[in-house]
């Protein structure tokens, strides 16, 4: 059993495809088929059942997933020990981030870094908080930035930064002609929402509670993955939404969209990290440039 045919087995599970497994690992389908055919036959142990062009993980394969990837993360722990023997002339860093942060935050901290050490590759997957906090849990990154509380006994969780939210609506909106002092109802409009998990999602969440409204009572016009949807719905007039005013900045001095009075309070963002992880020097480093901010 080879690392290669560990990672390959592990990609292939995720994606339940093996064409796409090979293409993301930049494999062809054969090399890639024959790593998993490689390991069931060594050890006479079926890992997938193939239906049609679709496979699934046995009950085998499901509990190997489990050891391959942390296998992997181990083995990825030990080459991050010895890039640090290089004195970061080599090496990489890994950062997982939720979405407000990683398209508007943390580049210039990305940039920054690479100046200093060009020799150390750094990557950056985004998803929503929940999915950053199980990439940093898990060891598929050293560090994890997100907008959204995270409880996971495993992680340490330091505030690195604020973010200041806003009530948005598209121009000429009823909500934005409302007269001083006039109460706003959360049910009278439709809603433009990230999907759940997301932590500017949750931001909505405590409104409601602190109104005393369910979730029910409100109208959801769209779900959409992305901040960047969420802003494009809203200026289209799809609704009104809660989100961070870096995201709408320039829509709101466009003038295609309008904050409408709500009093929020701003958010913070959090660094994530594995409390037992081995912290590399260029873990230490991205972080010592976030807390020097």
């Amino acid at each position: 059993m080879t690392l290669e045919q560990l990672r390959i087995f592990v990609a292939v599970a995720e994606r339940e495809h093996v064409t796409r497994a090979a293409r993301d690992l930049n494999l062809t389908q054969s090399a890639t088929s024959a790593a998993v055919a490689a390991l069931e036959a060594r050890y006479a142990t079926k890992l997938f059942d193939r239906v049609g062009r679709r496979i699934a993980l046995t009950d085998a394969g499901r509990l190997f997933l489990a050891e391959a990837k942390a296998v992997l993360a181990r083995a990825a722990s030990a080459e991050l020990v010895l890039a640090d023997l290089a004195g970061m002339k080599v090496g990489s860093l890994g950062l997982a981030a939720s979405q407000t942060v990683g398209n508007y935050w943390l580049p210039k901290f990305i940039r920054a870094f690479r100046s200093t050490y060009p020799g150390v590759s750094v990557s950056l997957v985004m998803g929503n908080t929940e999915t950053v906090a199980a990439q940093v849990r898990d060891g598929e990154a050293n560090l994890g930035f997100v907008e959204g509380a995270v409880e996971e006994p495993s992680l340490s969780v330091t505030a690195v930064a604020e973010d200041e939210m806003a009530l948005v609506a598209p121009a000429g909106h009823p909500w934005t002609r409302l007269p001083p002092g006039k109460k706003l109802d959360l049910r009278s409009a439709a809603w433009v929402l990230r999907e759940r998990g997301s932590g500017t999602r949750s931001i909505l969440a405590e409104m409601l509670r602190a109104e005393g409204i369910g979730w029910p009572e409100i109208r959801i016009e769209l779900v959409l993955p992305s901040n960047e949807a969420v802003r494009s719905a809203v200026e289209a007039g799809a609704g009104v939404t809660v989100i961070s005013k870096l995201v709408v900045a320039r829509a709101l001095a466009a003038g295609t969209l309008a904050t409408v009075p709500y009093a929020l309070p701003p958010r913070r963002f959090f660094m994530l990290r594995h409390k037992e992880r081995y912290a590399t020097a260029a873990e230490k480093e991205f972080m010592r440039l976030i807390e020097d901010a």
